[in-house]
């Protein structure tokens, strides 16, 4: 449930981009950043709240979580400006990075056992799946039904939910040998993530300005710092020696680079879809249903493909056919028939439904269950910066592709509306008057230049896969376990594997 809601409340938001820029009236950087402040702050978190559940307990910080999760949902659905929204999300960022890294660790220690770990994790990657499919479902029937801050109330009767069970139904599990979590690495990775995750936005939209340079400076400055540190430290806040695994290594790149590729593409997905297609929102977020659906399905396939292919071979073939997935896409968004769509989706949702559980289970895999809380902060830090670059990098390409598409707006249509035009779609269909001929043919143009950004998009994220599936293919072992420290837990009884599966090894 907390993973489901967590998905669902990164879903919904593309699907209310229309609706909140009609009111709420923000920029084009404004509408950037309500979609990837979340991330930024959940990313530059992460680290920390994974430490902070080994030391006081992955239950209890997950429910501390959950509460606060529900209070911000409540501040983003009343905002009355695009800065309050901004700053809503930057609050659920903050509550999300205490229960994502108590997920992943807490299966990682009811778990021992490899095989079970693998399809526990595979259901955990089901739940975000399903969360994926049913975020567009609900939102879009809230959005025809209620306003846009509806899309976030949804979230409190299920924090709720997540609350009253877990106190029952959610073992306690900690790292009873570990120090204190040490303050000044944690001030060091927020310091080293943000600034850096802003330098690429700024990079990206506005070029080589002073202001980037800065912030790439001290980004990576502070995390020299922060890595140096860690060398030293008894109980690290990321024990980089992990790094060392080629294996433990490419999983976590490969799973950056896959949502870096999905995360920019489909921020602007729903728009495609309501804006240029002219579909409802309820309409838009069945449309979005078969990769959802399929990445649901696909945890089927998950213990088959790597008991024959391995980790390595399974993650690769993945990732290509995500890859293969998104050139259909680009192809598929400009055809007039639906069937096409969902074919392509389909394709990706397979791929990325099996890439993310064989992903997370080779990076668990790699470390003792001590260490887990650790371990699932670097996983997920990897996807939520991947998430938050995605979304600033590919969103600037898409932003870029639009403006230079359009082109030219005639001088006869109303200066803000033309004003418009030049910010986005979604601000354009916020403004425009289909019954005046000129801006009729402006809005026309607009949505075919949106088209065409998003093929463009689409092809640039399928070469990333791409690059992405090669390495994982090469660079990722073929065996069931990346080595490293996670088998120091092999020596107890219940982590031993069954004979069957120590011949497939």
């Amino acid at each position: 449930m907390a993973v489901l809601i967590l998905t669902i409340d990164s879903t919904v938001l593309s699907l209310a981009i229309p609706a909140l820029s009609a009111d709420l009236a923000p920029s084009a950087t404004q509408l950037l950043w309500i979609g990837d402040i979340y991330s930024f702050a959940l990313a530059g978190l992460l680290v920390t709240m994974g430490n902070v559940a080994d030391r006081i307990g992955r239950r209890r910080l997950l429910l501390i979580g959950t509460v606060g999760f529900g209070l911000s949902s409540a501040l983003a659905a009343f905002a009355p400006s695009a800065e309050a929204l901004i700053a809503a999300r930057a609050l659920l960022g903050v509550s999300g990075a205490t229960i994502m890294p108590s997920t992943l660790s807490l299966i990682r220690n009811v778990f021992p056992d490899p095989r079970h770990r693998r399809t526990a994790i595979a259901v955990w990657s089901a739940g975000t799946a399903g969360g994926t499919a049913l975020g567009p479902l609900v939102g879009g029937y809230l959005l025809e039904h209620f306003w846009w801050g509806s899309v976030f109330l949804i979230n409190i009767p299920v924090m709720l939910l997540v609350l009253g069970t877990g106190l029952f139904l959610l073992p306690e599990s900690r790292n009873t040998e570990g120090a204190p979590v040490d303050l000044a690495s944690a001030a060091l990775s927020v310091g080293a993530i943000v600034p850096t995750v802003y330098a690429v936005k700024t990079l990206a939209h506005d070029g080589l300005t002073p202001t980037a340079i800065g912030a790439a400076l001290l980004g990576l400055t502070l995390g020299w710092v922060f890595l140096r540190r860690q060398r030293v430290l008894t109980t690290p806040l990321i024990d980089v020696t992990l790094f060392r695994n080629p294996g433990f290594t490419w999983a976590v790149v490969s799973a950056f680079m896959a949502v870096f590729s999905l995360a920019g593409l489909f921020y602007f997905f729903s728009q495609y879809l309501q804006l240029v297609r002219g579909y409802p929102t309820f309409k838009a977020g069945l449309a979005e249903l078969p990769s959802s659906v399929a990445s649901i399905l696909s945890v089927v396939l998950v213990g088959w493909l790597v008991i024959r292919l391995g980790q390595g071979r399974t993650l690769g073939l993945s990732l290509g056919t995500a890859a293969a997935g998104l050139a259909g896409l680009a192809l598929a968004e400009g055809a007039q028939r639906y069937a096409y769509l969902a074919a392509a989706l389909a394709v990706v949702g397979v791929g990325v439904g099996v890439a993310s559980a064989v992903a997370n289970a080779a990076i668990l895999s790699a470390v003792p269950a001590r260490r887990a809380g650790a371990a699932s902060a670097i996983s997920e830090t990897a996807i939520e910066l991947g998430a938050a670059m995605g979304i600033a990098v590919l969103g600037t390409v898409q932003d870029t592709g639009y403006r230079m598409r359009l082109g030219e707006v005639d001088e006869t249509v109303p200066a803000d509306v033309a004003g418009a035009a030049r910010e986005s779609l979604a601000t354009l269909a916020g403004v425009v008057d289909r019954a005046d001929p000129a801006q009729a043919v402006l809005y026309d143009g607009a949505r075919l230049a949106f088209t065409h950004a998003m093929q463009t998009t689409a092809c640039v994220a399928a070469i990333i896969l791409a690059v992405a599936a090669v390495m994982a293919w090469l660079r990722v072992p073929a065996g069931e376990e990346l080595g490293g420290q996670g088998e120091q837990d092999a020596t107890r009884p219940e982590a031993r594997p069954a004979p069957q599966e120590q011949a497939v090894r």
